[in-house]
């Protein structure tokens, strides 16, 4: 498991989620590395003979082990009781973070591959001008973090008309 990120939290706020992209979300470019792999040791059979081929593959499986863990780990997902939080990047960092009320409706979709693998992309339409697009990609149990939302905000109890918005007695 990887570790948990500091997000400097305000007083009485608390973390409902935080995590990365799942790794069989990233299973897609392991398999990619390995049939380069595989037809860059084919190359160097051809060219060089045998001595070679082993080095090449076991550098290129290495490299594709190494910047599938850096992609993985360096994306961080987070919910709190007060906003939404995407940070990607080690050296030199994106972060898009929004309120928590100012999210409208919260989705998530699945291709065949991902029903089959668990795992799903959480979207999460905002008050905002569109400029970004709040999307966690890849996460292992999409459903649990649409449900973590909803508790979240309210919209479990709401009914439709808002998110956080207790529907008084008798209306």
């Amino acid at each position: 498991m990887l570790p948990r990120v500091n997000m400097n939290l305000s007083e009485g706020e608390t973390i409902i989620f935080q995590g990365h992209p799942s790794w069989r979300a990233i299973l897609g470019f392991y398999l990619k590395g390995v049939v380069i792999a595989i037809i860059l040791g084919i190359i160097a059979k051809l060219v060089s003979g045998t001595s070679a081929v082993f080095g090449v593959v076991i550098v290129v499986l290495a490299l594709t082990l190494l910047i599938g863990f850096i992609k993985r780990w360096a994306t961080t997902y987070s919910i709190t009781t007060r906003r939404l939080n995407i940070k990607r990047g080690i050296i030199s960092r994106e972060i898009q973070e929004t309120r928590l009320e100012r999210v409208q409706n919260v989705n998530y979709n699945q291709s065949v591959y991902q029903r089959i693998m668990h795992i799903g992309d959480v979207d999460f339409d905002t008050a905002a001008s569109g400029d970004y697009d709040f999307i966690f990609y890849g996460v292992a149990d999409p459903h649990g973090v649409v449900e973590r939302v909803d508790r979240a905000t309210g919209a479990d109890v709401a009914g439709s008309h808002g998110l956080g918005e207790p529907q008084a007695p008798g209306v």
